[in-house]
């Protein structure tokens, strides 16, 4: 997969966002889009996943414009929705009828350290957090797209953030941050 951005623009209202992003990212990339506060990191990234639509410019997917493309994606950001009234075995279960999961119910809650049968309501904010990744890491993704990924874990939580990643294989992985520590797992920055 290669995903292509041509001048890409974003403003709200009458003000711009930002102007001008040209980039090209394939399959296997690792990608921190970085920038002050405000200046469209979350935004460029719901661009690139085909959640917003530019004001300027355009995304390719393979040659095809975003919103004509098919390919799996999967967004996380501390903002994004879950379930909250499902257990996480339920959630599970209810992501397998979109998505091919890579392992099973059991081992992605043992890899993640969270309990099946919870009710995710009950769950603290961290835990949330990882319910969120797994639906990155052990699901068919061509494209993953982070936003402020490690927000609200623990140490031991952003080990197995750091270890998930290091597992990804051929999959699209762009995070928009601002912690060195998220920016350190890529291999290539755009920077707003």
């Amino acid at each position: 997969m290669i995903i292509k951005g041509e001048d890409i623009g974003k403003k709200f209202g009458k003000t711009w966002i930002f102007r001008n992003q040209s980039f090209e990212f394939q399959s296997g990339d690792s990608v921190a889009i970085t920038g002050k506060n405000g200046a469209g990191k979350s935004t460029l990234l719901q661009i690139i996943a085909g959640y917003l639509t530019p004001s300027n410019g355009k995304v390719l997917v393979d040659g095809v414009p975003i919103d004509e493309s098919i390919h799996n994606a999967c967004f996380i950001g501390p903002y994004t929705e879950i379930i909250e009234e499902f257990t996480l075995r339920e959630f599970l279960q209810f992501h397998q009828k979109f998505k091919e999961s890579i392992k099973s119910i059991e081992e992605m809650a043992e890899s993640a350290s969270l309990p099946l049968d919870k009710p995710i309501a009950d769950f603290s904010t961290g835990m949330k957090q990882r319910t969120k990744l797994i639906t990155a890491f052990f699901f068919e993704n061509d494209l993953i797209c982070m936003d402020e990924p490690t927000s609200n874990l623990d140490a031991e939580g952003f080990k197995w953030w750091k270890s998930s990643l290091s597992q990804l294989s051929n999959t699209l992985l762009i995070i928009a941050s601002n912690d060195n520590e998220e920016i350190k797992q890529c291999s290539k920055q755009l920077n707003l």
